[in-house]
């Protein structure tokens, strides 16, 4: 490990120094970083936070298991799936290892409810966790090679994500489908032992495969994009392994990945303090089923509801402000339960009805509601960039003529106000009692906090198929 950091620090100080000396192309740097990792080199704080992080995928899979977008999807593949594999979690169906990452993907993204790494809004877990349960099933492999191999893959991800955000996202891709290949084919490079040459061929390999488009945000196109991701991730480093070649420079070079989908790639992102920094420390679980932006406005409206008493009837207007961002992306006219999930005027709505903002509050039947309708109507969205990202005020403005505000700058679950693992299991809980109430959950929770232990993961996967 030491090596490899000496290694990228020297490259990266030449290059500073001078402008016509190329520093080594990312994808060998990481190749080289990945192949060396030991399990041992990973902090027992980041295995805890992988195992909270899978955790989270399980629960949000579990939750989605009934929804007609999951099915929609298992009927498409079916037909054309190979040997029965791998477990699709919460359902009768064993798919081949390509189709059942597509689909474990898909559900674990459904909800708007998986992790979010809070500086690229990338939601790391559902792209990477599900290749490699679906590798792991297939080939009897162990849990501690599923952790390890999770977290090399969610920080390369992330840190690509860090490398060409905030511009990448803002031009109109979909960050998590789009930096999440590489983590799913990193990830999946490492549960197979590959080399480090072959671990670097697999991303160029996954660069090709790189797609997802904010402007389908809030349709079902969005959930493809992320099963896309952990399929072709697992696709690069199964070519990879055959020999399957890619050019050098496929992340950083003048015509590859990162200036094609925006700017040219920070590099110092991507390789300085490899091995010694962790970007799953940075990771955060969502205590809501909606878009990260709008949980500061839920807190605020829970605050406004429960310690200053006002209710949906007292409500003349609601302004809801916040950074720039919030409005870009939650500031838009409901017409879905899909649409509701990234809707800030939603949100607000169900907090001063209901005094809940969980499943049943985004449901189509919720959304349809005259009541919240109602509500949903007299709220707007304004920008004061003074304002932090993640933060939001909402000011009420009551029948009775009083303004009454709360600001919330860290919003529950954020990692200022981390959820507990207490809080994690109960949303699990949750959720499988939502979409799969026949799961062996206790079991499944176990088995997650000693995967490390596990000598093969069959054993956890039983716990979430049913017959």
């Amino acid at each position: 490990m030491i090596l490899i950091q000496g290694k990228i620090s020297g490259e990266l100080m030449e290059h500073t120094g001078r402008a016509d000396t190329p520093i080594k192309h990312v994808s060998g740097i990481w190749g080289e970083f990945v192949a060396r990792s030991q399990y041992r080199d990973v902090p027992a704080s980041i295995v805890h936070e992988a195992k909270r992080s899978i955790l989270n995928v399980f629960g949000t899979a579990l939750g989605a298991a009934k929804e007609p977008a999951v099915a929609a999807a298992i009927d498409v593949l079916r037909a054309f799936s190979g040997p029965p594999q791998a477990t699709i979690i919460g359902r009768p169906e064993r798919l081949d290892v390509l189709s059942a990452s597509f689909i474990n993907a898909l559900s674990a993204n459904v909800f708007e409810f998986d992790d979010t790494h809070l500086r690229t809004v990338i939601h790391p877990s559902a792209p990477v966790v599900p290749p490699l349960f679906a590798l792991a099933e297939q080939r009897s492999l162990s849990g501690a090679k599923i952790i390890h191999s999770y977290v090399l893959g969610v920080e390369m991800e992330c840190r690509l994500g860090n490398s060409v955000s905030p511009n990448h996202y803002a031009r109109g891709w979909h960050i998590t489908a789009t930096c999440g290949v590489f983590g799913a084919a990193v990830a999946s490079s490492k549960l197979l032992d590959l080399e480090g040459a072959q671990t670097a061929n697999s991303i160029g390999i996954a660069a090709s495969q790189s797609a997802g488009l904010v402007e389908n945000l809030t349709t079902a196109a969005k959930n493809i994009g992320v099963g896309n991701a952990a399929r072709n991730g697992v696709v690069a480093a199964l070519m990879a392994e055959q020999g399957y070649t890619a050019a050098p420079q496929a992340v950083e070079g003048p015509l590859g990945w990162a200036l094609a989908t925006g700017q040219e790639a920070r590099i110092a992102d991507l390789v300085v303090g490899l091995g010694e920094n962790w970007e799953l420390a940075s990771n955060a679980y969502k205590p809501y089923p909606c878009g990260i932006v709008v949980h500061p406005v839920i807190d605020a409206c829970f605050e406004l509801r429960r310690k200053r008493g006002i209710r949906a009837a007292d409500i003349k207007a609601v302004t809801v402000t916040g950074p720039p961002l919030l409005m870009a992306r939650a500031d838009r006219p409901v017409g879905t339960e899909r649409d509701a999930k990234v809707s800030v005027h939603h949100s607000v709505a169900t907090v001063f009805l209901f005094d809940a903002a969980g499943l049943r509050e985004y449901s189509s039947e919720i959304v349809a509601d005259p009541d919240v309708v109602g509500i949903r109507s007299k709220v707007r969205v304004a920008v004061d960039p003074a304002i932090p990202l993640g933060g939001a005020r909402v000011t009420v403005h009551t029948v009775g003529g009083d303004v009454i505000s709360e600001e919330v700058v860290h919003a529950r679950g954020s990692q200022e106000r981390p959820m507990s693992d207490a809080e994690i299991e109960k949303k699990v809980k949750n959720l499988a009692d939502w979409g799969a109430k026949d799961c062996d959950v206790d079991h499944l929770i176990e088995a997650v906090w000693n995967l490390d232990e596990a000598a093969d993961v069959r054993t956890l996967m039983d716990c979430v198929r049913f017959s």
